[in-house]
């Protein structure tokens, strides 16, 4: 799909222009012509404003609404009229469900007007439906839906809530340290300045609580400068494929990670499965949905092997960054023929897992931030007290 910048002439003879994603002009007429416009001239708009991918939750929902909806009669034009008319919903998805409901109006295909939005539908949801389409059974593919993508939703909601308390710590940390070297310590600088000489401990401490309280906004500036050069320098493909080939292999992180892409691989590759669509096409969709381009890349060999006539299990297997349990299931689902119910067990074992690993996790994660903290706080009280009571000693001694 390509976005082109048109000049057309509607009904009334008026000269309108615009920016509409079509495959090809002669589709981008067929579009302006259900909309009463004759095309007049178009050329392909290359800096076109790309749609933000929709939240899992929203996109839950939405494919909720739909099943519901056409489950209890309703056709799809009256059910989306609905949906977009929906006083909770943002702009932007007002502005898409809007303009999915006037192209389904004008009798284009539900999976078509979705892949016309861009990136804003997963290819997953647009496979499912056109599949759906061919079937016959949309409600039911979009109940399917919502329930995949409500589980992915909590799934990830998991993940950043179960990181919640280790980054208050992170953060209590540094505005502790902040506030102790920019307030606390040049309190002491006078006394300080009176004594012949100091541990290096104090003398550390003494240099760091200057720059912070003399220079602090050069520490902003540093910490965001890292942190585009960083953000930068992970988005090179290359880096990140070795990023996320070492993520894999970390203590701790690298099994949690593991078992969340499991589960993540799993979940998709059933619900593509389940609704029929042939695996050459469920792999390469599946591989989409997992966020490790270290595993992405291993699954040309995946899709090459299982062409060649291999079996799935036996191809997964060769991939690195799975857990061995998926291989296993897989390989029953396959000897049973009940893959799909298989795929569908494995996600849920590997989303219990996921919980148990990040409960585990944060279990380690809390003492040793604890600890650091004491250790920074410590390192400071001796800075602090270490001169004190070494003058303390000197007037004792000199009676």
């Amino acid at each position: 799909m390509t976005y082109y910048k048109y000049r057309a002439q509607d009904a009334d003879g008026k000269h309108v222009s615009g920016v509409l994603m079509a495959r090809d002009e002669q589709d981008l007429h067929e579009k302006l012509k259900a909309d009463n416009k004759f095309l007049i001239s178009a050329k392909i708009q290359n800096n076109a404003k790309k749609l933000k991918r929709i939240k899992s939750n929203a996109l839950s929902e939405f494919a909720r609404n739909i099943s519901e909806l056409l489950g209890s009669g309703v056709t799809l034009v009256r059910a989306l009229k609905i949906i977009s008319e929906d006083e909770s919903l943002n702009s932007k998805d007002r502005e898409v469900y809007a303009a999915i409901l006037k192209q389904v109006r004008a009798g284009t295909a539900f999976s078509e007007t979705l892949e016309d939005q861009g990136d804003f539908f997963p290819p997953l949801f647009v496979n499912m439906i056109k599949s759906a389409e061919t079937t016959g059974d949309l409600d039911t593919v979009a109940a399917q839906l919502s329930q995949h993508y409500d589980k992915e939703y909590r799934l990830n909601q998991k993940v950043k809530s179960s990181m919640t308390y280790p980054k208050i710590l992170c953060v209590l940390i540094v505005v502790v340290v902040a506030v102790i070297m920019g307030f606390v310590i040049p309190q002491f600088q006078d006394l300080f300045a009176q004594m012949d000489t100091l541990p290096v401990a104090t003398t550390v401490l003494l240099t760091i609580s200057n720059f912070v309280k003399n220079r602090w906004y050069v520490l902003i500036v540093v910490a965001a400068v890292i942190y585009l050069v960083l953000k930068l320098f992970f988005a090179i493909p290359k880096i990140r494929f070795y990023k996320d080939k070492a993520e894999l292999n970390l203590p701790l992180i690298g099994k949690l990670r593991k078992i969340i892409y499991t589960a993540r691989f799993a979940r998709t590759l059933a619900s593509l499965y389940s609704s029929g669509i042939s695996i050459m096409s469920c792999l390469q969709i599946a591989k989409t949905t997992i966020g490790n381009t270290y595993i992405e890349y291993q699954f040309d060999q995946v899709v090459a092997d299982v062409r060649n006539g291999s079996n799935l299990s036996e191809a997964i297997g060769k991939v690195d960054g799975f857990t061995k349990k998926l291989t296993s299931s897989i390989m029953v689902g396959e000897e049973t023929g009940t893959l799909d119910h298989m795929l569908v067990s494995v996600a849920n074992q590997m989303e219990f897992d996921s919980d148990m690993a990040l409960n585990k996790l944060v279990s380690y994660l809390e003492p040793v931030m604890i600890v650091v903290m004491a250790v920074v706080v410590g390192f400071i009280m001796i800075a602090v007290i270490q001169p004190i009571y070494g003058s303390y000693e000197s007037i004792m001694n000199s009676y």
